[in-house]
């Protein structure tokens, strides 16, 4: 054995005095563990526990403070509070990014959100036909309410629009040349790039015009007898700007037409209203480009559409029923609980004037500036309380963006807190923001900020009212 000897050292214990496993059970501190948790997972965890005790008593280092009752069941129980905490949790967004696809884009409206319990509590009719008691299709679920909303013929959903694009490939265009424009062969978040899933939809890719320009004769001069369709492609998060030109839909749907071949847009956030009206950035709508002359069109359900995660494919219900008739929907469907969620979202659309107070997604990216920094302006004395002598904290006037590839150029003016390390440089300054910003992704509720420009930055344009007193009571015992 090597280290201190615990025979001549009080402040050590040797491994002969730790406890047995029968003995801490029957403490009474752990009963309520036993009780809340079961006595299988509290005997496995405190077997775990009392074992790495008994390594480092072998080394002569274990402090016999660490194998006193109460610190031995406190121990015990913030183990088990730990092992059983979720690993999907809920956390405050201040990124300044509304839609963040790592945070989980969207946030569903109250409507989604009951809707989405009774799914999960009681049976539902998702392919159960009511009125003849016969077997359904679960797509008619939103059919109705998604072709009103767009004009469209058919509709199909599946699970996100990277499937959508993918199974409309393979479906109308397998071992078939599909026309695209070299300005759209996008790559969005997670690599994931148009050509590559065009290859494994088993679709041949023909490029046309060049990165910045490309015309109508390009796409004219590429149709052959093997062409399935022209296929334009929303550039998501990145703009072309200055010497440019593109073909829009209706001039496509022109080529296209005497050659029987379809035209297909990927439009991707799958913006069902102008959003001018909100005073937000125009967006091409659903609506619009298939009255241009799409034959189909692909989008999310989890973006500006704010609903859940989905892909959603509309347009001629011919093509639409070629596409669900390939096996690869079956795989790629969606199920009960992002239909319950997604019929109330689209719902919501059919009362305009209400959106922007019941749709979350809309809400939050409308919020007045000045709203937001009386809110920021709140919780500035709390901040500034808590980090003092080692951080400065200020408002300010920031940025937020929408989001998930969603107009990638476009800014929304909002406020926030921006905290800055005191009397600290170089390295030291990046440290002490790392630190910081790591505490607060460490709290109960995480609290995810961004790093920038020597600063930690929290934009509160996400931070709804309802949330504030959970936000600021957490706060009020933070520690670095």
């Amino acid at each position: 054995m090597s280290g201190a000897n615990p025979l001549s050292n009080p402040s050590l214990a040797a491994a002969s005095n730790i406890p047995s496993v029968d003995r801490v059970l029957n403490l009474p501190q752990v009963q309520p563990l036993l009780a809340q948790y079961g006595r299988t997972q509290v005997t496995a965890t405190l077997r775990k526990h009392l074992d790495a005790l008994r390594a480092k008593a072998l080394t002569g280092k274990l402090p016999a403070s660490e194998i006193e009752e109460p610190l031995l069941c406190a121990t015990l129980g913030k183990q088990l509070t730990e092992a059983s905490r979720l690993h999907l949790r809920a956390l405050f967004n201040l990124s300044g990014t509304v839609l963040h696809t790592n945070l989980g884009r969207a946030l569903l409206p109250d409507e989604a959100v009951q809707a989405v319990v009774s799914a999960l509590t009681s049976p539902g009719n998702l392919e159960f036909d009511l009125e003849t008691g016969g077997r359904g299709d679960r797509d008619s679920l939103v059919e109705d309410v998604l072709r009103e909303l767009t004009g469209a013929e058919a509709v199909t959903v599946v699970n996100n629009n990277a499937a959508a694009v993918f199974l409309m490939l393979n479906a109308l265009a397998q071992r078939k040349e599909v026309i695209v424009s070299r300005g759209e062969l996008v790559e969005i978040g997670g690599a994931f790039r148009v050509p590559d899933i065009m290859q494994r939809a088993g679709a041949k890719l023909v490029e046309v015009g060049s990165t910045n320009r490309t015309h109508p004769a390009d796409y004219a001069n590429a149709i052959s007898a093997r062409s399935a369709m022209l296929m334009k492609i929303h550039c998501s998060n990145y703009a072309i700007s200055g010497f440019t030109s593109s073909v829009d839909v209706a001039t496509l749907a022109e080529l296209a037409r005497p050659h029987g071949i379809a035209v297909t847009v990927d439009l991707g956030s799958g913006t069902l209203l102008d959003l001018a009206q909100w005073g937000l950035p125009n967006e091409t709508t659903v609506r619009e480009t298939i009255r241009q002359g799409a034959d189909l069109v692909t989008f999310s359900g989890d973006k500006l559409l704010g609903g859940p995660q989905c892909g959603i494919i509309v347009g001629r219900a011919d093509l639409i029923a070629r596409i669900k008739k390939n096996p690869l929907k079956r795989a790629l469907r969606v199920g009960k609980l992002t239909l319950a969620a997604l019929e109330p979202v689209l719902r919501l659309y059919l009362a305009p004037e209400f959106l922007a107070e019941r749709l979350t997604t809309l809400r939050l990216l409308t919020r007045p500036q000045a709203q937001i920094r009386e809110q920021a302006e709140r919780l500035l004395p709390l901040l500034q309380s808590v980090l003092a002598n080692r951080y400065t904290v200020s408002s300010e006037a920031m940025s937020s963006q929408i989001g998930s590839g969603a107009l990638p150029v476009d800014q929304l003016p909002s406020y926030g807190l921006v905290l800055r390390a005191d009397n600290a440089g170089g390295k030291r300054h990046g440290r002490a923001l790392d630190k910081l910003e790591q505490a607060l992704r460490q709290l109960p509720r995480p609290v995810i900020g961004r790093i920038a420009n020597d600063a930690l930055w929290l934009d509160c344009r996400c931070l709804e009212q309802q949330d504030e007193a959970s936000f600021t009571a957490q706060l009020q015992d933070f520690s670095l």
